[in-house]
């Protein structure tokens, strides 16, 4: 039986070439991941467009829910943090709540993973890298803070003009940059920036808890299907099973 341990199903940009592969590679044995695309129509991935992309994202995401709980996940996550931005906090929770309802699943974000993974790691003043434009990540900034996290520092990477074209080097390169000795934790946002193979060393390099929201993603969906599995080499909030 396919994902006899959990099915984990996740909500996916229709240009977001990350996703899938990080996931595929994290999935601890006995656990499988499965994939549905949210709705828009043109240019992907770039900072421009962003507003039109995740107003369609959301209009439509009860038609690409619908489809990926034909194959009863153990919970659904939206993969896509930007939305989580838009939304606001009251905002993302009624979501969460109408389609756990409609689809009888938990459903779980990509942010909310990250809010979870912070409060987890004991973490208050953390450190936000994005892969956006300057206005998504100042909301992403005042996301966190409605949660009463502290932001020490914010820094939106340079010169990106299409985000799924980023490499795992650019993102250590925003860890690095955004820490601050005052930060407790770094967090860089976005799914479609490649971040899992370089949050070890940032964390060896950093001395600090170094979380993307691939990574609160997958161990917040793992939590919640209810699978203590430890999953090395992503950061300590991986490493640890049933914390």
């Amino acid at each position: 039986m396919t994902g006899w341990r959990a099915r984990l199903g996740f909500l996916v940009p229709p240009g977001n070439p990350t996703v899938e592969p990080e996931m595929y590679t994290m999935a601890p044995r006995g656990v499988s991941v499965h994939f549905s695309r949210l709705v828009a129509r043109g240019a992907t991935g770039t900072p421009s467009g962003l507003d039109d992309r995740t107003r369609s994202y959301l209009e439509n995401i009860d038609s690409s829910a619908e489809l990926l709980a034909m194959v009863r996940p153990d919970v659904m996550v939206l993969a896509y943090t930007a939305g989580s931005y838009a939304l606001g906090r009251d905002g993302e929770a009624a979501l969460s709540q109408r389609l756990e309802r409609q689809f009888a699943c938990p459903f779980i974000t990509a942010f909310g993973s990250v809010i979870a993974a912070l409060s987890e790691l004991g973490v208050s003043r953390v450190a936000l890298g994005a892969p956006y434009a300057e206005q998504t990540t100042l909301q992403g900034k005042a996301a966190l803070q409605s949660y009463g996290l502290q932001v020490v520092n914010h820094l939106s990477l340079p010169d990106v003009t299409n985000i799924y074209d980023e490499t795992p080097r650019r993102a250590y390169w925003l860890g690095r940059s955004v820490d601050r000795p005052d930060a407790e934790a770094v967090f860089l946002s976005g799914t479609g920036m490649p971040t899992i193979e370089v949050l070890d060393a940032l964390e060896q390099d950093l001395q600090k808890p170094v979380i993307s929201a691939a990574s609160a993603m997958l161990w917040n969906a793992l939590r919640m299907a209810g699978v203590a599995a430890a999953v090395p080499g992503y950061g300590r909030l991986l490493a640890v099973p049933d914390r």
